[in-house]
């Protein structure tokens, strides 16, 4: 019999770090966020009374070997961590998955600064008779995503940049989520040698992307192919791959990559694993995107290919198994067995608290193991919920997370928590008392063995 074990499935007070491997496989733009470019203030109104002032506007992120990214934020009382590094994801990873309004935010995207860089159009169509600035206008396309995507009683503070959040508020309408700019499915496979092990489906809105073999592939002869075994260097959209594995290969894994340039359609949402508040695209260059998927193969038994991917509506991640092997692989799962047939695949959710920070690794035959690790971050947090208080700025350079000083500083702060510092003490104390284990996977055995 087969099974799965894993090693160290807990609960960690800081973020994965940044070399750790992503929850979710990497699909599309990857980017760092540069700061707040273009923006105004805002002021939020508490429940308790309180007035927070803040910047609000267009973030500006650079996109890994080329390609720039404009973004608002979707995630109000959260901080944004200097440098952080984001990947483009879709909305179930997000709060946006389960707000009923997240079509709404992107028509106001796409109705507004800068899709509409016609200041003079926008402002006639909001009602602004003094006109636009590309101040006004992205603090107040701003102000009118953060009513929906946090549900904040928020006005922009320039009478004009107001007057255009009302007006895309008011005129917003549902719109469908955009799809990813490049991506491969399903991210994991599983076979045997001697045989194409897929397919593999790309999903892209560029005209072509290239395809790069597995590192190793002069050495265990590895190739990626179509279904008629003729070798693929660069591939369209719906096309379909395969591992093609030598009959004589060792039991393995291998990956491959899919790189293209592409514009990632307004809409599409980026999530940082250090924690830093959730992005939504409002604007691309062309950009370079990039999606990964694995194979793995054995000569008998089970043959576990897995992949995960956040599920903010099941409160979780989603461990997906793919077991083209000839015996069923079984494996227990928080107190829960869960057996993947020979030649089928199955999803299992993971539930997790919102904000936990998780670590854990599965091994199973043939030296197969995989690591997830990451941040469940779900939800928008209201300051009257939380209990954080919202940094009041006057200009876009708040603390950074871990930064003590007053100045200095590189990012804005759209509703940075006071609270980080105490979060993080308390997030140490707990590592201090040990870490909890959420669910030890155990390998299991035949009887009497």
């Amino acid at each position: 019999m087969s099974g799965v074990v894993v090693t160290g499935l807990a609960v960690v007070a800081q973020p994965a770090a940044a070399d750790d491997v992503a929850p979710q496989v990497p699909a599309g733009a990857t980017a760092t966020i540069g700061g707040l470019k273009t923006y105004g203030d805002a002021v939020i109104h508490e429940e308790n009374g309180d007035e927070q002032t803040v910047s609000a506007g267009l973030f500006e992120m650079s996109v890994d070997d080329g390609g720039t990214l404009q973004t608002y934020c979707v995630d109000l009382h959260n901080p944004t961590q200097k440098d952080a590094k984001y990947q483009e994801t879709d909305w179930s990873g997000t709060s946006l998955g389960t707000n009923k309004d997240a079509g709404r935010i992107r028509w106001i995207l796409r109705n507004s600064y800068p899709q509409v860089n016609d200041l003079a159009a926008l402002a006639a169509r909001a009602g602004v008779r003094s006109g636009l600035t590309e101040q006004d206008a992205a603090a107040g396309t701003q102000v009118a995503i953060w009513r929906y995507s946090d549900g904040a009683d928020v006005d922009a503070v320039d009478p004009q940049a107001e007057k255009l959040a009302d007006y895309l508020e008011k005129n917003a309408r549902g719109a469908a989520e955009p799809k990813a700019s490049l991506s491969l499915a399903p991210a994991a496979v599983s076979g045997h040698p001697g045989e194409l092990v897929g397919p593999v489906t790309v999903h892209t809105n560029a005209g072509t992307a290239t395809v790069a073999p597995p590192a190793d592939a002069v050495t265990s002869g590895v190739r990626i192919v179509d279904k008629k075994g003729k070798e693929v260097t660069s591939v369209a959209d719906g096309g379909q791959l395969y591992f093609d594995v030598p009959a004589d290969a060792a039991d393995g894994s291998a990956d491959l990559t899919v790189q293209a340039s592409a514009t990632v359609p307004v809409g599409r949402a980026f999530t940082s694993e250090s924690h830093s508040q959730t992005q939504i695209l409002a604007g691309s260059s062309e950009s370079t995107v990039s999606a990964t998927a694995s194979a793995a193969w054995a000569v008998k038994g089970a043959i576990p290919a897995l992949s995960a991917a956040k599920n903010c509506a099941a409160g979780g991640v989603d461990i997906s198994t793919d077991n083209q092997g000839d015996q069923p692989f079984t494996y227990e799962l928080l107190g829960t067995e869960h057996t993947i047939a020979a030649g089928t695949r199955q999803t299992v959710t993971v539930p997790l608290e919102e904000d936990q920070a998780y670590d854990f690794t599965i091994t199973g035959p043939n030296n197969f193991e995989k690591r997830f690790t990451g941040v469940l971050d779900c939800r928008t947090q209201a300051v009257a919920a939380s209990g954080d208080s919202t940094q009041t700025l006057d200009e876009p350079s708040p603390v950074a997370v871990g930064d003590t000083t007053t100045g200095g500083v590189d990012l804005a702060d759209t509703g940075s928590s006071g609270a980080t510092s105490e979060l993080t003490a308390a997030g140490l104390a707990f590592v201090a008392i040990g870490a909890l284990t959420l669910a030890v996977i155990r390998k299991r055995r035949p009887a009497g063995n």
